[in-house]
């Protein structure tokens, strides 16, 4: 007998292992300058932790439910709390929340540690630590504050 859902046209989908997963490869990231690395006019590939950081750099760059070429899963809201009147500590809580479900979209990805968060006049900063299939990458980004 099939099992009985309140919903059962929705079925969840497991992420694959980290085994069954390829290695993970991007076009290399310059973080300071927010391009592409090029040699002679060809993207440099990395692999593995490096391309980790650039997809997270890139996804957290990109505003989700802007760009119709990228699927709904992948993007970073925090633009949505510019503007926006909610006290300090709900802004903070909900910068973390929108960082942690902007990376978790990524199947390499498995968890989000050690958010700090500043906003310094109209600046905000938030550093991280990434725990992905590759082991750790630290990451800090910079943007408009709400």
């Amino acid at each position: 007998m099939a099992e009985e859902t309140i919903f059962p046209y929705l079925q969840p989908t497991a992420v694959a292992p980290a085994a069954e997963l390829p290695v993970l490869r991007e076009c290399a990231w310059d973080f300071v300058r927010d391009k592409p690395i090029l040699r002679q006019g060809v993207p440099v590939v990395v692999e593995r932790a490096e391309a980790v950081a650039v997809w997270a750099w890139n996804a957290l760059h990109t505003e989700r439910f802007l760009w119709p070429c990228f699927s709904s899963n992948y993007g970073n809201e925090t633009y949505m709390l510019i503007g926006q009147g909610y006290q300090a500590e709900t802004k903070r809580a909900e910068v973390q929340r929108y960082i942690e479900e902007c990376l978790l979209a990524c199947p390499y990805i498995t968890a989000v540690t050690g958010t700090t968060i500043a906003v310094v006049d109209d600046r905000l900063t938030v550093g991280f630590a990434i725990q992905s299939v590759y082991g750790e990458v630290k990451m800090e980004v910079e943007t408009d504050a709400g």
